[in-house]
């Protein structure tokens, strides 16, 4: 097993839960291969651990099925009498008996396939946790799963569940820092890069990196070859969580692959009308951890605009999506030849997009990094003011407004080569066009990957030139 790396602060709030003189109901869920199960059973590793887990479902798989396989695993693994499994309620009672006293955690892993066709299954689950397993105050029951919608929906809005859970662990992406790790130090950070913007912070993927081999012989491995994690990775996460819907939500992420859209965009790019099924799709993708919705904020009123745009926020969909799927059949036939990534169409445009998300995502480094307390900002985003009749359109990678007065003005810029006086010139328009509030100052920072040049540097424009290498 792969050593573990990060989640300090989610370990941090479940070892809380230890110190409790009470039972805790934990729910855990974010997209697939993100570190759910890890987590919960390196938490539990120096515990009694009990870990069941649903079945992958199939067109075939039935709700009988799921019970099976759930007193297969008791019996298995933990020795327990094999009952009759036609009744879900018995198998929470049989589990809830192993676990009457004594510090133990039970994780019911991947619970919405556990839950298949068997509309009793929450019920059953919510009654034994408040007749059996609540009875133990030293038992932690984790309810984990990669179909975050349908926690949202069954576990969490559920009046059954209200008031029970204790914690509630949405997973991200790991950070820039906790990222690094994977790599041996001598590195460069552009090649770390150029992986990190196929595989994002996804924990999974990181550990398939070999780090003996360079960037494109990595990319070359997952994504080009038939038996690459990277080339199989889109269907079987497509398949598992969004079924018969898989299709809609993927010509939705292929709007999205170069660049944010709004609402009225997407209509018009897939030729439909605006309609609940969309919005539920978006809100689906959104919750899956697959696109992000930026909403822009009036800067004098410091409240949020109903203006919107939806951003592909997983690299390995956007990657996927450019540059797998279109060649999946050469995939196949071992036809294929990448040289290096930047050799593919368009390669350094979507970088920068990658590039971008992988910024985004870190937000919290970066306002370290500028000394901004987390609790003076007003609002922190992709900004966006749209043209109107006595406003300028401008649009900016991410803008941070505090307190105190200060707009940060972050350029995010990626070059294959030192950046050049362009930038001065690009980012001098942005602050013409931006309509600033009286007694605001701004204060622009450039965030950058391969180096600036020396006109950059004395050009005296930034406040803050930051290199990637220091958010690793």
């Amino acid at each position: 097993m792969a050593k573990f790396i990060g989640r300090e602060e989610e370990m941090r709030k479940l070892d809380l839960l230890l110190k409790k003189k009470s039972s805790s109901l934990v729910v855990m869920h974010g997209r697939r291969r993100i570190g759910k199960s890890r987590l919960a059973e390196e938490f539990g590793s120096k515990h009694r651990f009990i870990s069941l887990s649903g079945l992958p479902i199939t067109r075939k798989t039935t709700a009988q099925d799921q019970r099976n396989e759930f007193v297969r695993q008791l019996s298995t693994k933990y020795r327990v009498p094999k009952i009759q499994s036609d009744d879900w309620g018995n198998l929470f009672w049989m589990l809830a008996s192993i676990t009457q006293s004594g510090r133990v955690i039970i994780l019911l892993d991947e619970i919405s396939w556990m839950a298949h066709k068997d509309d009793t299954f929450l019920g059953k689950l919510k009654i034994n946790w408040d007749e059996q397993f609540s009875k133990n105050p030293e038992l932690i029951l984790i309810l984990c799963g990669s179909v975050s919608s349908w926690i949202e929906e069954n576990i969490l809005s559920s009046t059954g569940f209200l008031g029970r859970i204790s914690l509630d662990i949405v997973l991200r992406e790991l950070s820039l820092s906790e990222c690094r790790k994977f790599w041996p130090k001598r590195i460069a950070p552009y090649e770390i890069l150029k992986v990190l913007s196929i595989t994002g912070g996804v924990p999974k993927y990181l550990e398939e990196i070999v780090p003996e081999l360079s960037a494109e012989n990595n990319i070359r491995n997952l994504c080009f070859t038939p038996d690459g994690l990277l080339f199989r990775e889109f269907n079987q996460i497509f398949s598992d969580l969004f079924k018969k819907r898989a299709k809609h939500h993927q010509e939705i992420l292929q709007t999205l692959a170069n660049g944010a859209q709004d609402l009225d965009s997407i209509c018009k790019k897939l030729s439909i009308e605006k309609s609940g099924s969309l919005s539920k799709d978006l809100h689906h993708l959104q919750q899956a951890g697959f696109i992000q919705v930026d909403s822009t904020w009036n800067l004098k009123e410091k409240i949020t605009s109903r203006l919107k745009l939806f951003r592909l926020s997983d690299n390995y969909i956007r990657f996927y999506l450019k540059y797998i799927f279109p060649k999946r059949q050469q995939i196949e036939d071992k036809t294929m030849q990448l040289q290096t990534v930047e050799s593919l169409p368009g390669w350094f445009g979507t970088l920068g997009l990658q590039f971008e998300n992988l910024i985004l995502a870190n937000k919290l480094i970066l306002f370290s990094k500028l000394g901004i307390p987390p609790d003076s900002i007003v609002h922190s985003g992709p900004f966006f003011q749209r043209k109107t009749k006595i406003l300028e359109g401008c649009q900016i990678d991410l803008l941070i407004q505090t307190k105190t007065r200060v707009l940060y003005l972050c350029e995010i810029k990626f070059s294959e080569n030192p950046i050049g006086a362009f930038v001065i010139k690009e980012v001098k328009e942005k602050i013409r066009r931006l309509t600033v509030p009286r007694l605001y100052s701004i204060r622009p920072v450039l965030i950058h990957v391969n180096g600036v040049t020396d006109v950059v540097k004395d050009s005296e424009l930034f406040d803050h030139i930051i290199d990637f290498q220091t958010l690793l």
